[in-house]
């Protein structure tokens, strides 16, 4: 059973950094890539980043590059965005997912899904 959580919302201001982390129970993920979504009120879920470790690829949405960091640790049993220069319209719930394929934009191409975490940047 593969149960994602997410961890490390949290309220900041413009120009803060966070991490969010993201586990499976402590277990190895047995898919192949990593992707992180968030949605903000009112608005679409969209992609922000991606990573396949098999081909050690990483994909940023045009909106968080430079800013945004998507990382996996050794073990492949846990998953990490390092959000720095955080910005007001960075506000949204994130959520992270996996999938057996390569990256990919479609928060519906990943099987296994979190709850989210909530990130919230005050002005």
């Amino acid at each position: 059973q593969v149960q994602l959580v997410e961890s490390g919302g949290g309220l900041v201001q413009a120009g803060d950094s966070l991490r969010l982390s993201c586990v499976n129970s402590g277990r190895t993920f047995s898919r192949n890539t990593m992707g992180w979504f968030r949605q903000a009120p009112g608005k679409d879920r969209e992609f922000v980043a991606g990573i396949t470790w098999s081909a050690g690829s990483t994909y940023y949405a045009d909106s968080v590059k430079g800013r945004f960091t998507i990382s996996i640790n050794n073990n492949r049993n846990a998953g990490y965005l390092q959000m720095d220069s955080l910005k007001p319209e960075d506000t949204a719930v994130y959520y992270c997912a996996v999938t057996a394929g390569f990256i990919s934009p479609e928060y519906t191409e990943y099987d296994y899904r979190g709850r989210g975490t909530q990130v919230t940047v005050s002005s």
